[in-house]
Parts: C-alpha cells; structure tokens; sequence
C-alpha cells in the first residue's frame, strides 16, 4: 500500500479524498461551463487572494502576531507552491482567451501558449525534485542521512529517485505533440487540444503523481491521486480533447484552496501520510528515525519508462508519416483524436 489509510482514520481519509476529488469536478464544471464562473475562478479570485497574501507578508515582516502564526505564513511558505499556483492560474486564463477567441488569442502564434505554459509547470516541479535530490544526497555525502527538513516543516527524503523523475518530467514535454494545434469546442465550454491522448495523460499523471509522493509527500493523498483523477475522469467521460484545460482549472483551484487552508490536509482527521514515514508519524521537531523509499523508487522507474516508451511511439509514427510531431498532428485517426475532433 502507497499510503497509511488504515486504521479508526481510514474511513475519514476516504471521506476526504472523496469530499476534494468531487469538489474539484464540480469546480471544474461551474469555470469551464460559464464565462462568469471562468472570470470569477482565475481572474477575481486570484486578485483577492494575491493582496490577501500580499498582507500576510507584510504583517510578518512587522512582527504581526495574526500573520506570523497565518497558517499559509507557516504551512505554504515554499517557492514552488506560489510558483505553481500562479503559473496554473496563467494557464487557465490563456485557455480562456483561446476557447472564447479574446484578444491576441486571435492570432495564430498564440496557439503555442498551451505548450509554453505546461512546459513551465512541469518546469518547476522537475527543478523541485533536483532540489530535493540535492539535498538529500549532500546530507548524504556529509555522512548524514537524506532526510532534510523543507522551509515548510517537511521532512523530505531525497534521492536518486528525485532525478530519475526529473528526467520523465523532461521527456514528458517532448511527449505532447501537435502544439499548433488548439481548437475551440463548438460550444466554446473548451479549449480543445486533440493530439493531446490518452498515451500522453497516462505519462503525465505517473510522472505528477510521482513528484507529489516524493516532494509533496504529506499532500499527495489529494494533490497526487484526487487532483490527477479529476480532469482524467471528466476528459475520459464528457470532455474529451479537453484534459489539459480540466488539468488547468483543477489544479489552480485546489492550490488556492490549499494555500488558504493548508490543515486540511497537514493536520487532523483528513491528513494522510505516505509509507515513507515508516515512524508512522510527521513532525518538524522530530527527525525521522526510519523509512520507507522503496514506492519511491519504484514508480520513479516507472514514470521514467513509460515516458521513454511514449516518446518512443511518438517518434515512431511521426517517422512512418513523414512528419514533424510538433508542428503537426500525428494522432489523426486514432479514437481519441477522432472524438476530440467531433466537439470542435
């Protein structure tokens, strides 16, 4: 088992991960549905949640108790979730722009910015997982163990499995294909990206999840399982082609969720922890004293693997069509593509 959900806690952890998993599809629905739920979602309130954080910064650099003791100040202070947040959020506006047509969105060159913005994301997570690998192996080379504690009060066990990810996450970029080709759904609900199949969700989300197990560890019950799930379940059901837009929006609104309420998941009867703390336990006072890496490790090689492979098939067909597999689509006639095309 990935995670310890076992036990009095085990019925309130699937309750949790059911109550986000939900939520998000909903969420999902109510932005992408609505030029009013879009707005609202990734326009007006990252706006008040951005002078929100803004205050709490400022409040602590004066000494302010009510800050320094914000759960966000403590809890989300890292780099990478303000980083992934915003730039998630970037995302779903662009989208926006393509599927309603608004302003530059207009010109041809703009239908490039899906790429450019996944690339980013997946950017920064790969750079976290060098981090984490860094530290643990020079913990390591100084004759400590790889445990290292994060600015968050984390403690994260870094390895050759932080690297192994890293480069599954930069061949997964080389794995979506067809970048020029951005479609706005009939009913303009989606932006539509139909090389984007099944092959290459199956890639992305083996990979994520493994950068949460390893870098997010105390979150990767929700942001790991319940946040992949949710736009592959909605794109697999009712939307297809539009994977990544879902991808998007599910991710931007969980991060605001979880940079606002971090203890849901950090604290309480939701929180989950991964087989990694062997000690049964997370606390930032307390160096782990056992671990357990061996999940890690193997679904590093995995999301390693299947990237390799679908890279391998991209190349492949590309090759038998006489095309170049990111200036064109070379998924035409596959299933997939064909339905995603039908919404378009």
């Amino acid at each position: 088992m990935l995670f310890q959900v076992y036990g009095h806690s085990a019925l309130w952890q699937f309750c949790g991960w059911l109550m986000v998993f939900v939520a998000l599809i909903l969420a999902n629905e109510v932005a992408r549905r609505s030029k009013a739920g879009g707005i609202f979602f990734f326009i007006v309130l990252p706006a008040i949640l951005t002078i929100y954080f803004i205050a709490i910064y400022v409040g602590a650099a004066h000494g302010q108790s009510w800050a320094l003791h914000n759960q966000t100040y403590i809890h989300m202070n890292g780099w990478f979730h303000y980083a992934k947040l915003y730039a998630a959020t970037a995302g779903c506006i662009g989208f926006m722009m393509l599927k309603y047509d608004w302003w530059f969105a207009k010109q041809h060159w703009f239908k490039c910015f899906p790429f450019v913005i996944v690339a980013i994301n997946i950017l920064i997570a790969v750079g976290s997982d060098f981090q984490s690998a860094f530290n643990g192996l020079s913990h390591l080379a100084q004759g400590q163990s790889q445990w290292w504690l994060s600015s968050e009060g984390v403690w994260l066990y870094g390895g050759w499995w932080n690297i192994a990810n890293g480069l599954a996450g930069i061949l997964n970029i080389f794995c979506m294909t067809g970048w020029w080709a951005i479609y706005s759904s009939k009913n303009q609900q989606d932006m539509l990206w139909p090389d984007m199949t099944w092959l290459f969700i199956l890639a992305y989300d083996v990979w994520n999840f493994e950068y949460t197990y390893a870098n997010l560890p105390t979150h990767s019950w929700y942001c790991g399982v319940a946040l992949l799930l949710a736009p592959t379940f909605a794109a697999a059901f009712w939307n297809k082609g539009g994977w990544i837009q879902n991808r998007a929006y599910t991710l931007s609104i969980w991060c605001m969720f979880a940079q606002v309420f971090p203890l849901f998941q950090d604290q309480g009867k939701f929180a989950v922890l991964p087989v990694l703390y062997k000690d049964g336990f997370m606390n930032p006072a307390v160096h782990p004293s056992s671990v357990d890496p061996v999940a890690m490790g193997l679904i590093a090689i995995l999301a390693l693997v299947i990237n390799v492979v679908v890279l391998a098939i991209i190349l492949k067909r590309s090759k038998q069509l006489g095309i170049n597999p990111y200036t064109h689509e070379i998924f035409v006639g596959t299933k997939d593509y064909d339905e995603a095309m039908r919404r378009a």
